[in-house]
């Protein structure tokens, strides 16, 4: 098997999904470089975060600003929007986007992976999102990254030479419950991770991605050590 074949870009923001993602593509033997991307969030506690875990196993973190100017009243996560708080069931709701949904966020994303893997001579592109329990984020489904993986592979150096970049989501039919169940066998630290979309000194719990969180190490009878 040539070398290369095991290296990974892993999209890595700080939080729980993205954490579980690094761990699990370290414990399948790829050498992984992680990829923070700053586009204007309202706080930093995730790239913080995404430091310290990357820090503690040693592996290679890059950071990536992009000025995005038109987010600022596109999405409450930048220019200080207000962040929402709601019943966990309307969270759940697939048909309702919040204000907290990023534009083409993880288009953007999955764009810039691409572009590293194609110039480090990385195979995979390892993603984090779940289409199970989330905030109803269209670009967090399996329909949005199919396509993805034929455009990646059209749109690169390797792809032009017969040698893929695979676009990797193993949560994406998870629940928030078997995501943290995963996270605990593989021994993320949870107490590291950040999942509020908010920049307190500890999570808010009230938000959506603290509720879902929340309720998915409940739902796991799993006690969640970042909170």
């Amino acid at each position: 098997m040539p070398q290369d074949k095991k290296r990974a870009v892993v999209l890595f923001s700080g939080g729980l999904d993205s954490a579980t993602c690094l761990y699990w593509a370290l414990a399948k033997g790829y050498k992984c470089t992680a990829l923070n991307i700053l586009y204007g969030q309202n706080h930093a506690k995730e790239a913080q975060a995404a430091k310290k875990i990357c820090k503690k196993l040693g592996v290679k973190l890059i950071t990536a600003r992009f000025n995005m100017p038109w987010l600022a009243g596109a999405t409450s996560l930048v220019g200080g929007g207000r962040i929402p708080n709601e019943p966990i069931s309307k969270i759940k709701n697939a048909k309702r986007i919040p204000s907290t949904y990023v534009p083409a966020r993880n288009l953007v994303f999955a764009a810039s992976a691409a572009s590293l893997a194609d110039s480090i001579e990385a195979s995979a592109i390892i993603a984090g999102p779940n289409a199970v329990d989330y905030s109803g984020y269209p670009d967090c489904r399996a329909r949005f990254y199919k396509p993805l993986a034929k455009a990646v592979k059209e749109g690169t150096r390797r792809g032009a030479q017969g040698r893929k970049i695979e676009i990797l989501t193993p949560l994406i039919k998870f629940s928030k419950a078997q995501i943290a169940a995963l996270a605990v066998k593989l021994g993320v630290p949870l107490e590291l991770t950040w999942s509020c979309y908010r920049g307190g000194r500890f999570p808010c719990g009230r938000c959506d991605a603290c509720k879902l969180r929340a309720a998915g190490f409940k739902k796991a009878k799993i006690k969640d050590g970042g909170l």
